[in-house]
């Protein structure tokens, strides 16, 4: 049986699938039970997520230095430190609120290109 929950995160990964999977390079994985897009053979940049207090879905993404204090000082109902790769520059979205998948895919490609190697970079700025 289909719950609520189950729907809604087919919904949101089937979003997120069609920002990451286009870019160069792209592969899904599943990281600590969650689906996680990385460049193969190298490190993730963005992953799906249940926010641990309330539950709420969230998208965790890798981001350039001082993005994360910028996004999250400008929009905290949005925005957040996510625990654990927070303390490494990822920013956490919140999906659940005033989700814009042109936004989600924007940030999807800044954190890929944190990633991508020259060839991808290239390839995707050549498109």
């Amino acid at each position: 049986m289909t719950t609520d929950r189950d729907a809604q995160d087919q919904a949101l990964l089937t979003g997120l699938r069609t920002a990451c999977l286009p870019l160069p390079g792209v592969e899904e994985r599943i990281n600590h039970g969650m689906p996680t897009f990385a460049v193969v053979r190298r490190t993730a940049f963005c992953n799906l997520h249940h926010h641990q207090e309330d539950d709420r879905p969230t998208l965790w993404f890798k981001a350039a230095a001082g993005v994360q204090a910028e996004l999250v000082d400008q929009e905290p109902d949005r925005f957040f430190v996510p625990p654990y790769v927070g303390p490494r520059g990822w920013v956490g979205l919140r999906l659940d609120v005033d989700l814009d998948w042109d936004e989600v895919a924007a940030v999807v490609e800044d954190a890929w290109r944190l990633v991508a190697t020259k060839r991808q970079l290239a390839e995707r700025d050549n498109v």
